[in-house]
């Protein structure tokens, strides 16, 4: 079984004001240091336990890739270390090396050994490597003329010819198509109930959600949160308006669950409701059932343009269905200050049984990136069952009508 154990793990580059500074250090040891370090990450410790799969997210420059570097060892650490325990198979860079020249045969053999796999193991495997690459009579062909796809699929059946015990996989995944990408997926679920751990880098979160079991956020080289992928991602989602000087807090619920608020605060929700037809409020809703949402909003100074909208998202955290009256036509103009307003949302709960949450916003444009005055995740928690309907099955009421020929 695999485990990562990564402790006080930094790294840190030299800046040289000119390349005669990097000259004379070199040649004057011992006196004074010319350059300044740096840092790309700093003090990141955590531990990926036997099986467990977790995800690594952060914006673009935040040290995601520069850690699965450390932890795979084609980077040294300026600071901690790094424990692994099992066969670790890598997908940090697409084609993993692939020598252009050489055809695409050769490169899965030079690669399978870089992961520690005999060449007879390879050779045995070579056709379950091109039944699963489906990049049919290209195997024999020179990588120069594969497309990025193309590199990828061979790339990832190569390594997980066989089960490692630990799978580590970067950005490579986003350049496939989307149907390598649901059997790449398919593939890393089954390893999962197998045992292997997952260590994955994705900015899809729906991947992250429905794969990993935690999510870890990097922020600026450090570590800025670690839990449940569903808190993980609100607070990610929080963290890409920080340039507004908001404020972001996360909150415990009753129910355990980590509740997620940001925002500026010049217009603040009073009230979020999920009433039925009779205008009373309810937490079990019946498939197909006639409901309304209620966002009461109250402005603290005159909003120029206010945004009202609202995200429904499975019992993963994943959106089920989300818009805004940004996109339904009904934005505001020019709110007085002391404005108090209620937004009437009103549709039937075409779902199917389980549990769901409801996030509200108010904002300025399509998206809370350009202004965003409150964000509050799981504003709303409610069930939905099945009461009269036909048995189904998925998160989607859509009844069909059936015909029959012959």
């Amino acid at each position: 079984m695999g485990t990562i154990v990564v402790t006080h793990l930094g790294k840190a580059y030299k800046q040289y004001p000119n390349r005669w500074s990097r000259l004379l250090e070199w040649i004057t040891p011992g006196y004074a240091k010319r350059h300044q370090l740096k840092w790309v990450l700093q003090d990141i410790s955590f531990t990926v336990n036997p099986g467990e799969a977790v995800g690594i997210i952060g914006i673009n420059g935040a040290g995601k890739s520069t850690l699965l570097k450390l932890i795979t060892g084609t980077t040294q650490p300026t600071t901690g270390n790094v424990q692994m325990t099992g066969r670790v198979a890598a997908m940090l860079e697409l084609g993993m090396g692939f020598h252009p020249d050489f055809t695409g045969r050769q490169n899965a053999f030079m690669a399978g050994q870089l992961l520690g796999i005999s060449s007879a193991d390879i050779a045995r495997l070579m056709p379950d490597i091109e039944s699963f690459a489906e990049i049919g009579d290209y195997i024999d062909q020179p990588v120069r003329v594969y497309s990025s796809g193309m590199q990828m699929r061979l790339a990832f059946s190569v390594a997980t010819a066989i089960r490692p015990d630990i799978l580590i996989v970067d950005e490579a995944l986003s350049v496939g198509d989307a149907y390598f990408q649901h059997k790449s997926f398919d593939r890393i679920r089954e390893f999962r109930k197998l045992g292997t751990t997952l260590l994955i880098v994705s900015h899809d979160k729906g991947a992250i959600q429905s794969i990993c079991d935690r999510a870890i956020l990097l922020n600026a080289g450090q570590l800025a949160m670690q839990g449940e992928p569903e808190a993980v991602m609100d607070y990610y989602n929080a963290m890409l308006a920080d340039h507004q000087n908001q404020t972001v807090k996360q909150e415990v619920k009753d129910d355990g669950k980590v509740q997620t608020i940001s925002g500026t605060g010049e217009v603040t929700m009073t009230e979020v409701l999920l009433v039925d037809d009779k205008d009373q409020p309810i937490e079990m809703v019946a498939v197909g059932q006639s409901v309304s949402l209620h966002v009461q909003v109250d402005c603290s100074q005159f909003i120029p343009e206010l945004v009202i909208g609202y995200m429904i998202k499975d019992r993963l955290g994943q959106p089920v269905f989300g818009t805004n009256t940004h996109h339904l036509k009904r934005q505001l103009k020019n709110l007085e200050p002391q404005a108090c307003i209620q937004f009437n949302f009103d549709f039937e709960a075409n779902l199917g049984p389980g549990t769901y949450s409801i996030a509200v916003a108010a904002h300025t444009a399509d998206t809370h990136i350009g202004q965003n005055y409150e964000w509050r995740d799981q504003a709303i928690i409610f069930s939905v069952i099945n009461t009269k309907h036909a048995e189904f099955v998925g998160l989607a009421w859509m009844p069909p009508s059936v015909r029959c020929t012959k």
